[in-house]
């Protein structure tokens, strides 16, 4: 013991304070006394097959992962919600695993909308908290940089144990390599301050963040609250996403903002890492929410608060302010920023060499995102349905232009002035001269100071968009390539929304229908993006959850085509034409769908029903899978609710009245009067002739009898 421990101090002391322990062969996990405890890691909004044994709704998300922990045989749990865009409000489904492809290394996760995907785990650790999940997993993704020990472990949950057991740093993210069996320990995070922080793709590799962090570790430094004014969305946007599409770990009632905060601060049952305030409490109502998530849980980021709607019923209710964790930089810890300079929200995906030697000006600076002006870029590269944006934020006021190389004229912008600003580059056409082959589009965009001449100081970036099924982060490979140099920027798209949308037999969107009224029910994204969909697990819901119908399996395959075909193509969008139907208890029928994207056409599943074949979009197209098989997957939960009324319940007065449905309150309902059918009118001509049968006779009986009966013969 003496031996190994001199061993690990030579190492420690020789390596310098930055790099706290070298690579150490882990022979024994842990001593053999500490029995293995149960412990839970979680993914947010990506899901795993696997093999659902029960299934429940309208649980609280503790109570579906407590049923979870309290199951022998359960090994996951998958929570998610559905936001209700008529209420608006949250419609939980609590899916119980003893079977998932997460304990699978080599297993794509599948991005889910609103998905909380919990995975139980055995660690032999004393620390274990009692929290409802220890590990926030992020699949396939690293922080480069920033390690502080790396050791081998034989196992993940091995590698987790030792995070919760080092004593020599506060462990706060934990790095796991399947392959070669490498645990990296770090003293760092995705909020870390001070230094550059950014997940980047790492196949293989998977990125936990120690969720047993009491409140006062959750930062290296001093913990703030700030608001959402730098992550370049609107704060109503963001607040009003957070308030229907954050779940809610925890309301309480308050007197302000102030002890609204520091009921985030001192919470322990789970680290709150944002809350929001909705404003001094009227009555008693909650005015204080505490949540869990913050934008950088999030695997799309801030942009996560651009692609949302606006619920559709507004009840006037109050959006809030919205606060999240931040952590402030240590005195001296970068350079030129005072002490306390609080982290940016938002930072942009390109590194700037943080580490200068003093006696050394800008000028002299060797990084190739800087200029002999001392001018520093950060240029960041967002794929769109119709355009290529690049962003750019700059040290110092820039004065130039920024334009596509050989477009000087028709694609560019002139810059005064200004420290942040935006070239869009248009992919079709020849204004921005964008080079397209088999889905990836690429172009040369070119930041000059003089309005004329290029300079040795000008940059000159090689942007490029992939458009395939995955959601990935922005990730740069900078290479000079000719003086002045050029940076190479690979980017992948945001993937367009879906919606659904159902229409009456005269192509208007409605409402209100009648059971047998023949509608189309349509799910659809923009015209002009390289997409297609497909959809699979479709469910009908009753609007209080108490029933639900699939009607559309896990493969793409109505179960009952009677009630409801499959999807055919239109387009881009997805169609089937069905009768409007509703459950027994409720007029309310949610339509709650699994979005998934192609690029391109997707190929059609081939379903079975009475004993004949036809096909049904709910799969991608097999070239799809095979060039994707090792990315993640988007998908997307959406629904959407229709009112089915049944033949007289327009003179039911309770309908009118009933607060259960909001669409007494806030909709016209219109009612038609039902038109007479074939059938009705049929059954009213047979009714008539029988009774004129009947009516005749009675007549022949009547005189068959007087004419029988005897005559009297008068005297």
């Amino acid at each position: 013991m003496q031996s190994a421990e001199s061993s690990r101090n030579r190492n420690r002391s020789s390596l310098g304070p930055l790099l706290l322990s070298a690579v150490l062969v882990l022979l024994v996990s842990l001593p053999g006394q500490i029995d293995a405890r149960m412990a839970f890691e979680k993914l947010t909004d990506f899901d795993f097959p696997g093999n659902t044994y029960y299934s429940v709704k309208n649980l609280s998300l503790y109570e579906c992962q407590g049923w979870c922990r309290e199951e022998a045989d359960c090994q996951a749990a998958a929570f998610s919600f559905v936001v209700n865009p008529l209420s608006p409000s949250q419609e939980t489904h609590c899916q119980l695993q003893n079977d998932s492809s997460a304990a699978n290394p080599s297993a794509a996760p599948q991005r889910s909308a609103n998905m909380y995907y919990m995975v139980k785990l055995q660690l032999r650790s004393e620390n274990v908290c009692h929290r409802p999940w220890s590990f926030e997993r992020v699949p396939n993704k690293v922080i480069r940089g920033l390690d502080n020990a790396l050791i081998y472990t034989s196992t993940k949950e091995a590698c987790l144990s030792a995070c919760l057991n080092e004593r020599r740093f506060v462990c706060r993210s934990v790095e796991y390599d399947y392959n070669n069996m490498k645990c990296v320990l770090s003293d760092s995070d995705r909020r870390s301050s001070g230094q550059f922080v950014q997940l980047v793709d790492a196949q293989g590799t998977d990125y936990f963040e120690n969720l047993c962090l009491k409140p006062a570790q959750a930062c290296k430094n001093t913990r703030s609250f700030g608001n959402a004014q730098k992550m370049g969305v609107s704060e109503e946007k963001v607040a009003q996403y957070v308030g229907l599409h954050y779940y809610t770990d925890k309301e309480l009632q308050v007197t302000s903002e102030s002890a609204c905060r520091l009921a985030c601060e001192i919470e322990s049952e789970f680290l709150c890492r944002s809350f929001l305030y909705l404003g001094q409490p009227q009555g008693a109502q909650y005015n204080c929410r505490l949540y869990h998530l913050d934008h950088k849980t999030l695997p799309d980021g801030p942009s996560t608060y651009l692609n949302h709607e606006r619920p559709l019923i507004d009840h006037g209710e109050p959006i809030g302010q919205y606060f999240e964790n931040q952590c402030e930089k240590a005195a001296g810890s970068g350079a030129g920023s005072p002490p306390g300079t609080l982290d940016k929200i938002d930072t942009l995906p390109v590194s700037l060499d943080t580490i200068e030697d003093p006696n050394l000006t800008n000028l002299t600076r060797n990084d190739v995102n800087c200029d002999k002006t001392g001018t520093c870029y950060d240029v960041s590269v967002h794929c769109k349905d119709t355009r290529i944006a690049v962003q750019v934020r700059t040290n110092k006021p820039f004065n130039g232009r920024i334009y596509a190389l050989g477009r000087s004229e028709t694609c560019n912008i002139d810059v005064i002035n200004s420290d942040a600003f935006r070239l869009d580059l248009t992919m079709a056409g020849q204004d921005c001269n964008t080079q397209s082959v088999t889905g990836v589009y690429s172009n040369t965009v070119v930041l000059q100071h003089h309005s004329v001449v290029m300079t040795k100081a000008d940059k000159i970036y090689k942007v490029k968009c992939t458009y395939d099924m995955s959601s990935k982060n922005i990730t740069f490979g900078m290479m000079p390539i000719r003086d002045p140099e050029m940076i190479h920027i690979n980017s992948s798209p945001e993937a367009p929304p879906p919606r659904i949308r159902i229409l009456d037999t005269r192509q208007r969107e409605v409402e209100t229908v009648r059971i047998g009224d023949r509608l189309n029910f349509r799910i659809e994204i923009p015209e002009d993006t390289p997409y297609g969909i497909f959809a699979r697990s479709c469910v009908a819901m009753a609007k209080d959850a108490r029933t639900s119908f699939k009607i559309i399996d896990d493969d793409g395959c109505p179960t009952d085509p009677t009630i409801f075909p499959g999807f055919t193509a239109d387009g881009n969008a997805l169609q089937s034409t069905y009768e409007a139907f509703r459950f027994t208890e409720s007029y309310g029928v949610i339509f709650q769908c699994n979005v998934k994207y192609c690029l391109g056409p997707c190929e059609p599943a081939v379903c079975e029903w009475n004993m004949e074949s036809f096909e049904s979009l709910g799969r991608r197209r097999r070239r799809s899978i095979e060039s994707n098989e090792t990315k993640s997957e988007d998908d997307m939960n959406i629904s959407q609710e229709i009112l089915v009324l049944d033949f007289g319940d327009e003179k039911r007065e309770f309908f009118k009245a009933d607060p259960s449905t909001d669409f007494a309150k806030d909709k016209t309902v219109t009612i038609i009067e039902p038109c007479p059918t074939k059938t009705s009118v049929l059954a009213l001509a047979v009714t008539c002739a029988l009774m004129i049968l009947l009516y005749i006779s009675t007549l022949f009986c009547y005189y068959m009898k007087k004419w029988m009966q005897p005559h009297k013969i008068v005297a």
